[in-house]
C-alpha cells in the first residue's frame, strides 16, 4: 500500500520493534503508509530492524530502554522532530521471567514490571502529551492478562495491569480525542515462544487448545493493530481485542461416542 494506505501522511512509535511481534507491527503499519520511529534495546537491534522494514527514510531507528523515562521522551521527540507529528504509538517491547509465585525474586518482578507495565504507562503518558485528537495509542497485553498460565506469575500480573492501564487512559484521554486500546495475543510463533512451539508435545498440547488448529503469526496481532490506529476504530477506546484464535472462548467438547457414554457437563446432560 506504501504512502496511500489507510494510515498516509500518519507517523508514530512501535517500541520492541527488533523482531517478532514487533517487527510484524512496523511492517504492517509500513505497508498502510505510515511514518515510524521503531526502537530496541540497542542502536544495533534497531538498526537491524529498520534494514529488515526497508521502508527508506520512513523509518528512524533507535535505541530506547522502554522502561526510562528519558528515553521514551526521546522516542517521542524523534518522531516530531524527523516526521513534524505524532499520531499513534505502540507500545510492544516486553520482557518475561518465568516463575511460580512463591519462586519470583525481588529483582525479576521488577524487572517485569519496568518493561511491561511502566513502559506502557510511559510511552502512554509521554504521548497524551503531546497528541491531538484523533491520536491512537496501542498497548500489547495478553491472554495472559485474564487467562494466566502457571509458572508466568510476573509476566502475568503484569499484562493484567496493561489492560488495566488501558481502559483507565481511555476514560482520562478521550475527551481529548485520543484512544487507548489493548490487544491480547495468544501464543504466538516467535523466538520468544520458540522452546514452546518447536516441542513436540508441548505444541501438541497448546494446538489441541486453539479451535483455529495453529499457533498465532506475527501478522495476525499488526493487522489488529493497523485496525486500532486507524480511523475505523475512532469509536473504539478501553478496548482489550483479543487475538488467539479462539484458544480463551472456551471448551469445544468431544461428541460421546455413544448415548451409554454421554454424562452431563454444565447443566447439559
Amino acid at each position: 500500500m506504501g504512502e496511500r494506505g489507510r494510515l498516509a501522511g500518519r507517523a508514530g512509535i512501535v517500541t520492541g520493534a527488533s523482531r517478532g511481534i514487533g517487527l510484524g507491527i512496523a511492517r504492517r503499519l509500513l505497508d498502510e503508509g505510515a511514518r515510524l520511529v521503531v526502537t530496541a534495546t540497542t542502536q544495533e537491534a534497531a538498526d537491524r530492524a529498520a534494514a529488515a522494514l526497508d521502508a527508506g527514510d520512513r523509518v528512524v531507528a533507535l535505541a530506547s530502554d522502554a522502561a526510562r523515562r528519558a528515553d521514551v521522551a526521546a522516542a517521542v521527540q524523534a518522531c516530531r522532530t524527523a516526521f513534524g507529528r505524532l499520531d499513534l504509538a505502540v507500545a510492544n517491547a516486553g520482557i518475561e521471567r518465568p516463575a511460580r509465585l512463591i519462586d519470583v525474586t525481588d529483582a525479576d518482578w521488577d524487572a517485569v514490571m519496568d518493561v511491561d507495565l511502566r513502559g506502557p504507562f510511559l510511552l502512554t503518558q509521554e504521548c497524551a502529551r503531546v497528541m491531538g485528537d484523533g491520536g491512537r495509542i496501542v498497548l500489547v497485553a495478553s491472554t495472559n492478562a485474564f487467562a494466566p498460565e502457571g509458572g508466568s506469575f510476573a509476566y502475568n500480573v503484569a499484562k493484567a495491569g496493561v489492560v488495566g492501564l488501558a481502559r483507565a487512559a481511555a476514560i482520562e484521554l478521550a475527551p481529548s480525542g485520543i484512544t487507548v486500546n489493548a490487544v491480547g495475543p495468544g501464543l504466538v510463533a516467535t523466538d520468544m515462544t520458540a522452546s514452546v512451539v518447536s516441542e513436540a508435545s508441548t505444541s501438541a498440547w497448546y494446538l489441541d487448545r486453539i479451535p483455529a488448529g495453529r499457533f498465532g503469526r506475527p501478522g495476525d496481532v499488526a493487522g489488529a493493530v493497523a485496525f486500532l490506529v486507524s480511523d475505523d476504530a475512532g469509536w473504539i477506546t478501553g478496548h482489550h481485542l483479543v487475538v488467539d484464535g479462539g484458544q480463551t472462548v472456551g471448551l469445544d467438547l468431544p461428541e460421546p461416542a455413544s448415548e451409554e457414554q454421554s454424562v452431563s457437563i454444565g447443566g447439559r446432560s
